[in-house]
């Protein structure tokens, strides 16, 4: 070994496992709770998402969100400024939530009767993918003003989500932006991702993901009445 030089051991492996059974326990303390993770870039609209989300269903489901960010609580007082319970998780700089945030999350927010809760994760398309939350399903948003080549530059994300919402559809016609290209890669990487159009500010498309929503929380609700 050359003089100056450290070998280092690779320890990412293990602090995923830890990470994996810290997630397993989240599963287990909210068994009739859907968990929806969503993911994206910085700017997307996960955000303006999350609020009319709220506004549109509160008299259907019962919601709750815990917002991660670096810095500040905006998010979740823009939440909090329609109504939904949410919480802001502070990660302090890091790039992403990991499980064990969640888990000591859940004691300073008040989920009785939640049917549905959000998980807003930290803007980034990279290391959020690698990280086990607990959650049910996976929703990765990409807006239109990001350009239409994110699903094979960040594979792992798309390859781990049930469903690519494209926000921001209203301005589609200004962008160089191809729905149609974007879903193309989108399948290569995940054959079996469902892909939805909508724009938070006019409406476009909230009916849409709004149904696809009620009808997840309901399967949930009945799969756990099987068991």
């Amino acid at each position: 070994m050359p003089v100056g030089s450290v070998q280092c051991d690779n320890t990412t492996l293990n602090l995923l496992k830890a990470n994996d059974f810290v997630a397993k326990a989240i599963r287990e303390r909210l068994p009739d709770m859907l968990v929806i993770n969503v993911c994206s870039s910085p700017g997307s609209g996960k955000t303006s998402l999350m609020q009319e989300t709220g506004r549109r269903l509160r008299d259907k489901i019962n919601m709750a969100v815990l917002v991660g960010d670096p810095e500040t609580d905006r998010d979740a007082i823009r939440m909090k400024e329609v109504g939904i319970n949410a919480l802001q998780i502070v990660t302090g700089g890091m790039c992403h939530i990991e499980a064990q945030m969640i888990l000591q999350a859940l004691d300073h927010i008040d989920l009785t009767g939640v049917d549905l809760l959000f998980i807003e994760n930290v803007g980034n398309l990279v290391c959020p993918a690698a990280f086990d939350l607990g959650e049910d399903i996976r929703v990765t948003l990409l807006a239109a003003t990001e350009g239409d080549d994110k699903p094979k530059k960040y594979p792992r994300m798309f390859l781990t989500s049930e469903l690519m919402v494209i926000s921001k559809s209203d301005l589609l016609p200004y962008v160089p932006f191809s729905v149609e290209a974007v879903t193309k890669d989108a399948r290569e990487v995940n054959p079996t991702i469902e892909v939805i159009s909508i724009s938070s500010l006019k409406g476009d498309g909230m009916d849409e993901w709004c149904e696809w929503l009620v009808t997840k929380v309901n399967e949930k609700k009945t799969s756990q009445v099987a068991i």
